[in-house]
């Protein structure tokens, strides 16, 4: 075909690059990123067939120069043919299997175009193209009729009339026939669903990348990098291979065991310990209090240290009630009934703040722990310590020597859970806990910015034989909950979960073990210069704003090791504060209206100022979500957080360059400084939190 050009060398000065057409192609570019990167495959523009969609088996597509002047049309049909393309690579040597092509990039698209925003669907609507319509029936893909649509056969040229859709292919297409964005934010619950205007989930982050905003959000939740969700892409695309030429079931057990086995690897854990996936850290919390149902036959007491700084579903998940409405595997349930299987447990809370929001000391703290240990041990009860190695608020509690003092009491029946869900610890930290016999609760999306959900328990040798030995199996209500394949094959309590796969806590793990492979590969002089240097800038500029007012003091933390020896739980990587104005704290509903506009462009609402306040309007700045505090004379209010990601860090070491390492790492510093300045624009204009 004559008058072809490839799709990058396409640039005509249309009216579609016009000055207020600009940005929105820009947009539409940006998402193009998180299409499948295929090798080998041209995609070339035809001005000889403007309407021509055309896909060229294992080489090419072909889109004519007239869908150019629709991007997001050109965004989605582009799409389908990339995504038709990869299948028909994973075949192999099977390339009469193209049914199997036309079923998998339909349902991928399909899923695509309903992740778009609202105002692109609304641009779609009144096109019609066979294709498009296709895509946007809300029907989902007929696998029966498929064969029935010669369009899509007319698109590639190849007759799959008389083809049959494979058994074996069902559990392929239902699991990995999704974009990558979509596979990021499923197997969890509602809160990461993303709004259709500006694709933000609850936690004002997306499951593709976004590296338009600051981001200093990872005591909260943070986008997924583009480096994690390329690498995240191409491990679908594997996946997909593999299970077509060696099944489903195989590829995704030996997947899930693979990425067991990195993640002991990267904290240098011993055999022997076991690892529990989880969607998120409530969830671990709700598999602990099911574990400890069955590993004794006292009654249980769960004392919950920090219990107003973890996740706010983690009492009621240690009762063993429902802490949303939908679980993990979809099941509808009602947040707060009892789940079967669960006999009654007592909670009991210790916070770090007293009725009037100030900070308990060690010394009490260990006190009310120590209370409440001793009187639940005379009662002749099981005591389940949690105890908290970062708060979300930077806190740790209670101290070791507290510890030692419980451990001291006779015949005490004990298991220690430590709270890492920050995973703010080094991997000596993590083993220096599983040592002790200690089980540890971490995620891979708070310090290593892995997509938000990503948790799991690690178990010391010891522990998990205790509960190898146990032929009790687990609360019935958790087969509404979790997969057989999460949990240790060996385990006999966990044979009667359901034998189902979530690929979405698969794949959030495996872009947090992304982040975690490259933090640890900067060298960890620079790392920890790093570290100091980026958290000393934060802590200087949020003190020298006079209309913020840190919490954090020079209050000490309980520390395992000498303050000699650096670690990144020995230095403050969280830094809360107080917003003012007229030197009163804002109020709560003004702080997380405050939070929305940071995250969010506000150029419209600056535009008759100077192109500078106009530039910093528009940028959108996201950091830890709003935590209610009280301040100074028991006024309700509630801070924010700037907070040190691993992303910092490991983006700055991208070029293996001393003094570009640092350099990038100022280049983060003046984001802070941006910040900053945003939110004293914000407060400028008080009708804007209104």
């Amino acid at each position: 075909m004559t008058n072809n050009i490839l799709l990058e060398n396409q640039y005509k000065r249309t009216s579609l690059f016009e000055k207020e057409n600009v940005n929105y192609l820009v947009r539409v570019l940006k998402r193009f990123n998180t299409v499948p990167k295929i090798n080998n495959i041209n995609i070339i523009t035809s001005t000889k067939e403007p309407d021509v969609f055309k896909i060229i088996p294992n080489k090419a597509i072909i889109i004519g120069t007239s869908f150019l002047n629709k991007p997001v049309l050109a965004l989605v049909y582009l799409r389908y043919g990339i995504e038709w393309q990869l299948w028909y690579k994973a075949l192999g040597e099977n390339k009469d299997d193209t049914l199997l092509c036309d079923v998998a990039a339909l349902k991928v698209t399909q899923i695509f175009y309903k992740l778009l925003p609202k105002d692109d669907k609304e641009k779609l609507e009144p096109l019609n193209f066979t294709l498009l319509d296709f895509i946007k029936s809300e029907a989902g893909v007929d696998i029966d009729a498929i064969t029935k649509y010669k369009e899509l056969q007319a698109i590639h040229g190849i007759d799959n009339t008389n083809s049959e859709f494979k058994e074996s292919w069902k559990p392929i297409v239902e699991n990995l026939a999704m974009p990558t964005e979509y596979l990021l934010m499923s197997g969890g619950d509602l809160r990461l669903n993303i709004d259709e205007v500006g694709l933000l989930n609850k936690y004002g982050c997306r499951p593709f990348p976004r590296p338009e905003a600051f981001t200093f959000a990872s005591s909260t939740a943070t986008s997924v990098s583009n480096f994690a969700f390329d690498k995240t892409d191409k491990v679908r695309n594997i996946l997909i291979g593999n299970s077509l030429k060696y099944g489903f079931e195989k590829t995704t057990i030996d997947f899930s065991e693979l990425l067991k086995t990195n993640l002991r690897k990267i904290f240098k854990l011993y055999d022997g310990c076991e690892i529990i996936f989880s969607p998120s850290g409530t969830d671990s919390s709700l598999q602990l209090a099911g574990i400890t149902q069955i590993t004794t036959d006292k009654e249980i007491t769960h004392v919950l240290v920090a219990s107003d700084e973890t996740g706010s579903g983690v009492p009621g998940a240690l009762k063993g009630c429902h802490f949303e409405n939908t679980t993990a595997l979809n099941h509808p349930i009602k947040k707060g009934d009892s789940i079967e299987g669960f006999r009654d447990v007592d909670v009991i809370k210790i916070t770090f703040r007293d009725e009037n929001g100030a900070l308990k000391s060690t010394e009490v703290l260990d006190e009310e722990v120590y209370k409440a240990v001793s009187e639940t041990h005379k009662l002749g009860r099981h005591v389940v310590l949690h105890t908290m190695d970062q708060s979300k608020l930077g806190y740790q509690s209670p101290s070791d020597d507290l510890i030692q003092r419980l451990n001291t009491l006779e015949d005490l029946s004990m298991q220690i859970i430590v709270d890492g869900s920050q995973l703010r610890l080094d991997p000596k930290d993590v083993k220096n806990y599983l040592n002790k016999g200690y089980i540890v609760t971490i995620t891979g999306s708070k310090y290593f910015t892995g997509p938000p959900y990503s948790g799991a328990l690690i178990f010391p040798k010891d522990v998990s034989d205790a509960i190898h030995a146990v032929k009790t199996k687990l609360p019935v209500g958790l087969t509404q909950y979790y997969n057989h394949s999460d949990w240790p094959t060996s385990w006999y309590c966990a044979e009667d979960l359901p034998s189902g796969f979530n690929y979405g806590s698969y794949m959030r793990w495996n872009a947090a073990m992304v982040e975690m492979d490259r933090y640890f590969k900067t060298p960890v002089l620079y790392r920890n210069m790093g570290i100091e240097m980026f958290c000393n800038f934060v802590e200087d500029s949020i003190k020298e704003a006079s209309f913020l007012q840190p919490i954090y003091g020079n209050e000490s933390k309980s520390k395992s090791y000498d303050n000699e020896e650096f670690g990144i739980r020995n230095i403050r990587t969280i830094f809360p504060f107080f917003v003012l104005k007229d030197n009163e704290a804002l109020p709560i509903d003004k702080v997380k209206k405050l939070y929305t506009l940071l995250n969010s462009d506000l150029s419209e609402q600056f535009k008759d100022s100077p192109l500078e306040t106009i530039g910093l309007a528009a940028q959108k700045c996201h950091i830890g979500q709003a935590v209610n505090v009280k301040y100074a004379n028991n006024i309700p209010s509630a801070i924010l957080r700037i907070s040190l990601g691993a992303r910092v860090i490991s983006e700055s070491w991208v070029n293996r360059d001393i003094s570009l390492y640092f350099r990038n790492i100022e280049l983060q510093m003046s984001q802070i400084t941006v910040i900053i300045k945003k939110i004293e624009l914000i407060l400028s204009q008080p009708q804007l939190l209104d």
